[in-house]
């Protein structure tokens, strides 16, 4: 029996879908390439990304002379899937115990290059064509760092705020964030109060209790304390020099171990160290809100330093004062609430041994002297108690 063809199918569609048939996969290719820091060094890493262009496209394309509309869809879903990586800066991450510092950079698709690329190859009898796009890099990259010195994960500062209210733990949340990936420079002194910036309802932050003549008051950002005191325990640990630091003038569990902490309070009191590495600092926050716990992880040059930090050593006992009172609306006439309990006086002293080499370089105390503190309770505005 003789097969006949539809009168619609004509001798050139035949002949394009013989050669869509004979021809081999032809492909668009993206290749690009980027950076990341482990271990002390940077490696390179290839990224290619293909697509299948159907071979009747090809062969009609090859026909014309041009890049036909039947590859419009094509090139748009290429499109799409090209702009859809965005920039990303770099930052850190802990890999099984590596620190990795990794970044992305943008694509944007270059359409006519792309065109010109295929059509090219095409004519060329090429089985494959590259992809034009256009590189967008994020503003701090892995090269960045690199260029700066940034290699190494140098030290962690960590602390528990477990316990804490909610306005405290939203106060603590919005400092952190405005110290999270931040550059020291190599001879910059480090300004905690400069760093943070204003402190009130306009910046993020919310009413809090804090240590006012001789009791508990509420004032903007209560509890930025915790974020000073992480901060200096990780530059601390990373062996950076003490330009200006300040203890509570009790003992706050909130910073234990005993003298480990540093309290700001702008402009009296403030957090200063000095970036005494010869390369930059790169500071990352981080914080566990189930946990209820903050860290600042330290990443800069391989100094070669270690550092010993002791226990601390407790003397000079005093008991504790009696107890305090502030107002609050909210209790009951008579009543009363507990804020903060009472404390013993006491001294504190840690010390800070620095080794490069095998040898010490420098040696250090860090003294905290804590006055007696007595119990703290919120009454009634109008409760006689209140002085």
């Amino acid at each position: 029996m003789k097969r006949f063809l539809p009168p619609l199918v004509s001798a050139l569609t035949l002949a394009l879908l013989a050669s869509a048939q004979a021809a081999p996969a032809f492909q668009l290719v993206l290749k690009a390439s980027e950076q990341k820091i482990q271990k002390g060094q940077v490696t390179t890493h290839p990224i290619t990304k293909t697509w299948r262009v159907p071979a009747q496209h090809v062969a009609r394309t090859k026909k014309y002379g041009k890049v036909t509309s039947n590859l419009t869809p094509l090139l748009n879903q290429i499109e799409r899937q090209v702009n859809a990586r965005k920039p990303l800066p770099a930052t850190f991450r802990n890999v099984k115990g590596s620190w990795v510092a990794t970044d992305q950079n943008g694509w944007t698709f270059d359409r006519d290059g792309t065109k010109a690329n295929l059509l090219k190859a095409i004519k060329g009898g090429k089985g494959s064509a590259q992809v034009a796009y256009r590189l967008n890099k994020p503003q701090r990259s892995v090269q960045l760092l690199a260029q700066r010195g940034v290699l190494w994960h140098v030290a962690t500062g960590s602390s528990s705020y477990a316990g804490s209210p909610a306005f405290r733990e939203k106060n603590i949340l919005v400092g952190a964030s405005k110290l999270d990936n931040f550059f020291i420079a190599p001879g910059h002194v480090f300004d905690f109060n400069e760093e943070i910036g204003q402190i009130d309802a306009s910046t993020g932050f919310v009413k809090g209790f804090v240590i006012s003549g001789g009791t508990l008051e509420k004032e903007d950002g209560g509890g930025i304390c915790q974020v000073s005191t992480t901060i200096f325990r990780g530059l601390y640990k990373a062996g950076l020099p003490i330009v200006e630091r300040h203890e509570h003038s009790h003992r706050v569990k909130y910073y234990d171990p005993v003298g480990f902490e540093a309290t700001v309070y702008a402009p009296a009191k403030n957090l200063r160290m000095k970036n005494d590495t010869g390369k930059h600092l790169f500071i990352q926050a981080g914080w566990d809100r189930s946990a209820q716990t903050l860290r600042f992880d330290v990443f800069g040059a391989n100094t070669g330093r270690t550092v010993n930090i002791s226990k601390p050593v407790i003397t000079n006992f005093k008991p504790a004062k009696k107890p305090s009172y502030t107002a609050d609306q909210s209790v009951r006439p008579g009543a009363r609430r507990l804020l903060d309990t009472p404390m013993q006086g006491m001294t504190s002293v840690l010390t800070r041994t620095i080794k490069q080499g095998g040898k010490v370089i420098s040696k250090d105390t860090l003294k905290s002297v804590y006055e007696p503190w007595g119990a703290v309770y919120s009454v009634h505005p109008k409760d006689k108690r209140l002085k």
